[in-house]
């Protein structure tokens, strides 16, 4: 073989290497978030008092992760995702110490059909529901969300040892549905999940709808399975107890630089045990607890760089056990200005005030709870928080 050609067959592989490697990509990707809050009412002791502290995700939770793409051919692609979550005020991970607690999966995505995944994932209120709220993924984030989170439109629960299959978009229409598995022999449905959705945008217009059904979440029944679909080995499940429902449906106009955004959604659980209050496990032994919440949020761009919005949501909620039924009821109002030093960076400021009323002197329901800072030691409490985003 002379060396002309020898020359030309390196040079060719080069070429189909170089070509290989530039179909493919990993981008590391994060959000740090961190403020200044007042807390008006926090439980110390016997009473409770006002505080003034440094708080981790006021809006978005920090992260970073790798995000993967690989070109296979014919409009096929392998894609992956590992997000890590962690708190940027003491360098700790959050999610219970799992190391990629936020996402970690990998499948299989096809510009025509749409995308196979296989792993830790999000159910589709959060994908197809929460962008709409003006909590979770929406622009109040986390201080915003509904009372502990009950319908997950704040991204607190993910599913583990879940297939998800989301389409491709047809004339605004996307669809999805999920299946998580137990991974508990004999016992397929303790502690498995499924997960329905849907979403259209058109014109002005952004519509979805979406249910989720968890049997025995966190798995704190015998036969014991807290590292089942939704875990409470690491505190992800936000509710426990026998079987979660929640159905959620949302809506949002834009007209002009503002934005009006209609939310309802419906969790009910049967046989509760525990709920997520102050960042950990309260306990709400009964036969059966239901919220209902109603959203009202808008926005508004004064500027390209500033914006103000805000939003109601009323929370209609029923408990009951051997001995009683209450319908504790809470009123929270949220409001926020947020000014965009750059495409990447953004300070704001933004208030929350909560109200319970109805729960007839049961204190997991009746004291108030803004997101999982302490609970109030009474049925009020309100929350200001400055601070400062950066997302890469």
């Amino acid at each position: 073989m002379n060396k002309a050609l020898v020359t030309t067959l390196f040079a060719l592989a080069g070429t189909l290497a170089s070509s290989a490697y530039a179909q493919s990509s990993v981008t590391l990707y994060g959000t740090l978030d961190t403020g200044l809050d007042y807390v008006s009412n926090q439980k110390s002791g016997t009473g409770g008092k006002s505080n003034w502290m440094m708080e981790s995700g006021n809006l978005s939770t920090n992260r970073w992760g790798l995000r993967g793409n690989e070109d296979l051919g014919g409009g096929l692609s392998a894609v992956f995702d590992l997000e890590n979550g962690f708190n940027i005020d003491n360098g700790k991970f959050s999610n219970g110490g799992d190391e990629f607690g936020r996402q970690a999966w990998v499948g299989i995505a096809s510009k025509q059909w749409g995308t196979v995944t296989l792993g830790r994932q999000y159910d589709f209120l959060v994908d197809f529901v929460a962008p709409l709220s003006a909590t979770g993924s929406g622009f109040g984030g986390n201080i915003a969300d509904h009372p502990f989170d009950n319908d997950n439109l704040n991204n607190d629960l993910r599913l583990n040892n879940a297939i998800k299959f989301r389409s491709a978009t047809y004339d605004g229409l996307s669809i999805g549905g999920a299946y998580a598995f137990s991974g508990s022999a004999g016992n397929f449905s303790n502690n498995n999940a499924y997960s329905l959705g849907a979403q259209w945008a058109g014109g002005p217009f952004n519509l979805a709808v979406a249910y989720l059904q968890i049997n025995q979440p966190g798995g704190v029944d015998q036969p014991n399975n807290t590292g089942g679909a939704a875990s409470s080995g690491d505190g992800d499940a936000t509710l426990t107890g026998a079987r979660q429902r929640t159905l959620g449906a949302a809506g949002r106009y834009t007209f002009g630089a503002a934005t009006v955004g209609l939310v309802f959604t419906r969790t009910m659980l049967n046989d509760p045990a525990q709920i997520t209050q102050g960042g950990a496990y309260s306990t709400v032994n009964g036969h059966y607890l239901s919220f209902n919440n109603y959203e009202l949020n808008g926005r508004y761009a004064l500027t390209p760089a500033l914006s103000l919005g805000g939003s109601y949501t009323f929370t209609d909620g029923h408990f009951s056990d051997a001995g009683r039924s209450v319908a504790p009821k809470w009123n929270q109002f949220m409001v926020q200005a947020d000014y965009s030093l750059s495409r990447r960076t953004d300070v704001y400021l933004e208030g929350v005030y909560q109200h319970v009323s109805g729960a007839d002197g049961i204190a997991v329901l009746g004291n108030a709870s803004i997101y999982s800072l302490a609970s109030s030691s009474s049925n009020r409490q309100a929350v200001v928080a400055v601070g400062v985003r950066h997302k890469f």
